[in-house]
């Protein structure tokens, strides 16, 4: 079993099974020293769940498995400059980073070229922006 689970997370590359791959090498050390079948799903099952919850945890976070920022998410909350005038309920330009973004404003509102916004959220391929205040 131990292998079956070995390849699996070679194909999966998610640390999906190895905590049964581990564990059924556990169980197997308990067959070498004489534990029935009974005792060796027993020690299997234990053993898994044991290290899925203290290990699993441990593991994502120094791995850092699934938890890629992109450019896309990383932009919320980031000031932009408007380089093409956001009318009421249309789209203009907004630069971030280095980048231009189609922009619609959070409210609706009219956003003149050369005010800084914030990002509030992505949607699709567009940006939800909302005027910075001065005093932020």
């Amino acid at each position: 079993m131990a292998v079956i689970f070995i390849i699996i997370e070679g194909l999966t590359l998610g640390l999906t099974t190895i905590w049964f791959a581990l564990g059924a090498l556990i169980a197997m050390l308990a067959a070498a020293i004489g534990i029935n079948i009974i005792g060796q799903i027993f020690v299997f099952l234990i053993a898994s769940a044991v290290l899925v919850y203290f290990t699993r945890p441990i593991a994502k976070k120094y791995l850092k498995i699934g938890a890629t920022k992109t450019n896309v998410d990383s932009i919320v909350g980031m000031i932009g400059i408007v380089t093409k005038k956001i009318e009421g309920f249309n789209t203009g330009q907004v630069k971030v980073a280095g980048q231009i973004w189609t922009a619609k404003s959070q409210d609706n509102k009219e956003i003149h070229e050369g005010s800084q916004v914030e990002v509030i959220k992505v949607e699709g391929v567009k940006l939800i922006v909302k005027i910075k205040k001065e005093n932020e």
